[in-house]
């Protein structure tokens, strides 16, 4: 079976699989179709009680779920959407909302949050373990971080899996990892290091746990 030729980020972004257009964009905070169900947390209650309250989402797609919550949180909040489009029709924001249509990959905030999500769109991140190391440093002393991670997607050089070596990482740097739900956290904000050296991504790796096509990150590590 022939290697696959792997791409930057730049290149990555402009492939079909990170450009899929039927991706889940619309998310809320609760029901069926939200951010409760598949994180398993209630945004409302982890920012209740704080004067400033800070939501860093990346990969917000519309941005919904800030919207709803920006309706109820205390003046002064600061919200965050961070987009590779950004929302696809242009609606007024509310003054807590910031959004911004960046790359995950390369942007990076000039505060703390309270809380810093990612509801399945590592799986289109090429240096996803980059991302989820600057992404620690992100959090206040008390903040959360909750992501999905597949990490079938954490491949070697040679293509071999480097599934556990790559959760046995995450766990040494202070990550939780449910392999039932594919969801990561990580609480209280730190300078984190992986073991990794991210070499580039393959756009046609296939479907992963969700069914729908992913990228497959290849890394060297020791």
């Amino acid at each position: 079976m022939p290697e696959p030729s792997l791409l930057s980020s730049p290149d990555l972004e402009r492939s079909s699989v990170v450009a899929n257009n039927t991706m889940n964009r619309e998310r809320g905070l609760t029901g069926v179709n939200s951010y409760a169900r598949e994180l398993g947390i209630d945004v409302l209650a982890h920012l209740a009680g704080r004067p400033a309250p800070a939501w860093l989402d990346l990969c917000s797609g519309e941005g919904s779920a800030l919207r709803e919550a920006a309706a109820v949180l205390p003046a002064g909040a600061v919200l965050t959407a961070v987009d590779l489009v950004g929302p696809l029709v242009p609606r007024p924001v509310p003054p807590a909302l910031e959004e911004i249509v960046a790359s995950v990959s390369s942007w990076a905030p000039t505060r703390t949050y309270d809380l810093v999500t990612c509801v399945h769109g590592l799986h289109y991140v090429g240096d996803q373990l980059g991302l989820l190391a600057r992404a620690a440093s992100w959090l206040t002393e008390d903040g959360l971080l909750a992501a999905h991670f597949d990490p079938e997607s954490i491949r070697r050089a040679d293509g071999a899996t480097a599934a556990k070596a790559a959760v046995s990482a995450l766990r040494t740097a202070g990550y939780a990892y449910s392999s039932r739900h594919h969801r990561l956290t990580l609480r209280g904000g730190r300078a984190a290091s992986l073991p990794f050296h991210y070499l580039g991504a393959d756009p046609t790796a296939g479907p992963n746990y969700t069914g729908q096509p992913a990228v497959a990150s290849y890394y060297t590590s020791p």
